[in-house]
């Protein structure tokens, strides 16, 4: 580490001591309040003034003291818990809108009612953003007494709701509510024709819980609303038959990271000799190449049971970071296709997209926005930089006394696996809980499998059984217990020493605790602290430790192996050093992961710019701000969307084809700035003349059935499901010699020049 880091780090290490001086301090003044003596109605006529002050105009800031001491004696006497210092630290923190990284177990939950309940006392509303619709319940239902005994309401938002029970849900002081869900139900209100058929009301305050899961991990995920699908499609077959035949290195090959394939020379003649379609690169087989290529990205980079699971005939997409199935998840339609096509499956085509909106966007749209997670310290800086949002670390209730072991690295996979079986086999037979964190489904199974051979029991949880998820991971505490599992990350799961039996906890922790063993390391050193970060809550004894071959995918694409002097054995090798490359591999990719982050930022920002300002007009017209009749109202509202719809539509073939811009030495970003700052231009002629020419056919009729008849209606049904945004790699460099003869062999005359369509690792 050198003397730069050190000083930031010794800056941030103060600065954050400060702030937890000051936190201390009014920790101690919340503490005095002494409530214990005051009645139930006491409290309650207090809260009540609270609130009248709070909707008076009082700064909240000023009122904290006295919301925080009434909160820790309700949950007190409503849930018998009271909060440790550390909670209340945590709860000042959140109000003043930083990011708080606090261990898991320390009662992060808890930590948000006070906060919650602050600013709630306003009137307009405060949401918590959880991971799942089954945390959203639980933790509304978990904390419901205490804000209820202080006379707010409370509820969750779950998938399935009825409009007017989402309505309700969200006119709720505190509703808890997954980020998709909240986002699907603000891309329902966008396209509503009546203000009658909205749920939201303004967004005011956010708490984001697994922050960094959904702030950083989340963030590019857009989510899309769409008119209902439409007809099969059938063509795709052809190109995956084409791409089976295509080899690597002979055919294609990959870019340095291997997010990319690309044809070479020999690889584009096969291709057109197969497809019959002459030169692959004239501008009018540029829809065979684009296809041709999706069918090669899935072939080569995609593979079943890693990146997607079929189950009932589906296409399921695996979470990157959590391992789990990714519900009403799809790849972009080229891509969706070939993989279908790949799996021998029937593919409908989507409908026409009427509104998207990434959840970072979506987020953003809070005036104040905080957040909780166990592991943001090691992303501060992306934090900061995306959303101004700084990180403070909690100090721990009691001290935490897991031990990390040093990685275990082996020269190849089989003496990992050896190994690994050797390890869980003696611990096991101890009887001390061992959770083993693996890399993928297809992982899962097969470790499940030896372990089965080798007569050790385990329960599997992975992207394949995650209905029987909170079933399984409550007993992984156990002792005796193997849990087997894809990425933990985000699953807001506590898992308690003995299963929670206080007796059993005790003996499990006189055998060390629980042990968690990754078989690999992730690309995100945040990962990895997730998954140590199971064992050892609550200063329980616990441990750690991640089994690393060199021949793990991250570290060959990286070559590390060629920097190893060792031969091939079955020892783990002992070099110090390694661990450190190791380490700095993983920052490496997270340094590169967050570029291409703002890459794509620099892509959908405008865009998202162009939606609030489109939108900020249709909301006036919504709520009746425009002296207008019905009829334009309505007339309005309908050309508004339709012809937003055709602009997303050209925005997707843009960023499907910028890419082309960077060998007409043209920087794609600007150029596509450009194009779509010209079409957003046209819009408002374009919507106004439509417009003309229907209230002309309306006549001044402000009749309903006369609307329905002439199709100014919303869509009869409409979908909403979440796509995986694509990253382009516009750099020429990453193209080798092959490509470029392959390219410019064949272009070399002609003006308008089309590259190999180059597409991302998923």
């Amino acid at each position: 580490m050198n003397m730069a880091v050190k000083l930031m780090q010794k800056f941030y290490d103060r600065d954050n001591q400060n702030k937890l001086k000051v936190y201390r301090d009014k920790v101690e003044l919340i503490r005095n309040r002494k409530l214990d003596a005051w009645d139930d109605g006491q409290l309650q006529a207090e809260s009540l003034r609270l609130q009248k002050e709070a909707q008076a105009g009082t700064p909240l800031d000023e009122l904290l003291p006295d919301a925080y001491s009434l909160v820790c004696e309700a949950a007190k006497r409503t849930l018998g818990l009271q909060p440790y210092d550390v909670q209340i630290m945590a709860a000042i923190a959140l109000h003043e809108r930083l990011l708080i990284e606090q261990h898991t177990g320390e009662g992060k939950t808890l930590s948000a009612v006070m906060p919650a309940y602050l600013n709630a006392l306003t009137g307009r509303g405060v949401h918590v953003l959880t991971f799942n619709d089954y945390l959203a319940h639980r933790d509304a239902e978990w904390m419901g007494p205490v804000y209820r005994f202080l006379g707010l309401t409370v509820t969750s938002v779950q998938s399935g709701m009825s409009l007017f029970e989402k309505r309700e849900a969200y006119a709720a002081d505190i509703t808890y509510v997954t980020a998709k869900e909240a986002g699907f139900d603000y891309l329902r209100d966008t396209i509503a024709l009546s203000e009658a058929d909205t749920v939201h009301r303004p967004f005011h305050y956010v708490i984001v819980d697994e922050a960094d899961s959904l702030l950083l991990d989340e963030a590019r995920v857009p989510l899309v609303i769409s008119s209902e699908w439409s007809s099969p499609k059938s063509g795709s077959n052809m190109f995956a038959e084409v791409a089976r035949q295509l080899q690597p290195e002979e055919h294609y090959d990959f870019d340095e990271f291997q997010r990319n394939v690309y044809l070479n020379d020999a690889g584009a003649a096969l291709a057109e000799s197969l497809l019959g379609c002459g030169n692959l690169y004239d501008d009018h087989n540029s829809h065979l190449l684009t296809s041709l290529n999706c069918a090669l990205h899935v072939e080569s980079l995609l593979t079943k049971d890693v990146d997607y699971i079929v189950r009932d005939g589906n296409i399921e997409l695996i979470e990157e970071y959590t391992g789990r199935v990714a519900e009403n998840r799809y790849l972009p339609d080229g891509l969706q296709a070939a993989l279908i096509a790949k799996e021998g499956l029937q593919w409908t085509a989507g409908g026409k997209i009427l509104g998207t909106i990434t959840i970072q966007h979506f987020i953003s749209l809070y005036p104040m926005i905080c957040g909780m997670t166990a592991t943001a310290q090691v992303s501060a800086s992306e934090l900061e930089d995306i959303y101004a949002l700084q990180v403070l670390q909690i100090p721990p209730n009691r001290t935490n006394i897991r031990i990390d072991h040093p990685h275990r690295i082996y020269t190849h996979k089989e003496a990992k696996l050896k190994a690994l079986v050797q390890e869980i086999s003696s611990v096991h037979r101890t009887g001390r809980p061992i959770l083993i964190g693996t890399s993928s489904v297809e992982e899962s199974d097969k470790l499940a499998e030896t372990l089965a051979a080798a007569g050790i029991p385990c329960h599997v949880l992975n992207a394949k059984n995650d209905a029987e998820e909170a079933a399984i991971i409550a007993k992984a505490g156990e002792a005796g217990a193997v849990t087997v599992s894809t990425n933990m990350a985000g699953r807001g799961v506590d898992i308690r020493l003995g299963g929670g039996d206080p007796e059993q906890a005790e003996v499990v922790a006189g055998l060390g605790g629980l042990y968690v063993i990754g078989t690999h390391v992730n690309e995100s050193l945040r990962i990895d602290n997730q998954l140590r970060g199971r064992s050892g809550r609550q200063g329980d004894p616990g441990s750690s430790v991640f089994f690393v071959s060199l021949e793990d995918e991250m570290l060959l694409r990286f070559g590390i192996r060629a920097t190893v002097r060792a031969a091939r054995q079955d020892e783990a090798l002992e070099d110090a050093v390694l661990c450190s490359k190791i380490t700095h591999i993983q920052r490496v990719v997270m340094g590169q992961n967050f570029e291409i982050h703002k890459e794509l930022n620099s892509y959908s920002d405008m865009v998202e710019d162009q939606r609030r300002i489109l939108y900020g007009e249709r909301l006036g017209i919504l709520k009746g701000e425009q002296p207008i009749s019905p009829s334009e109202q309505r007339v309005r509202l309908f050309y508004i969307d339709q012809l937003w719809a055709d602009h997303l539509a050209y925005v997707s073939y843009l960023r499907e084809s910028i890419h082309l811009e960077s060998l007409a030495s043209r920087n794609p970003i600007d150029e596509f700035h450009a194009q779509i700052t010209r079409a957003f231009g046209q819009l408002p002629a374009k919507i106004n003349q439509e417009c003309a020419n229907m209230l002309a056919k309306l006549g001044g009729s402000n009749d309903p059935a006369r609307w329905e008849e002439l199709g100014l209606k919303s869509p009869p049904s409409t979908r909403t499901y979440i796509i995986n945004d694509q990253f382009m790699q516009n750099n020429r460099g990453s193209w080798n010699a092959g490509t470029v003869i392959a390219f410019w062999g064949r272009k070399i005359f002609r003006l308008v020049l089309w590259p190999v369509y180059k597409l991302p690792k998923y």
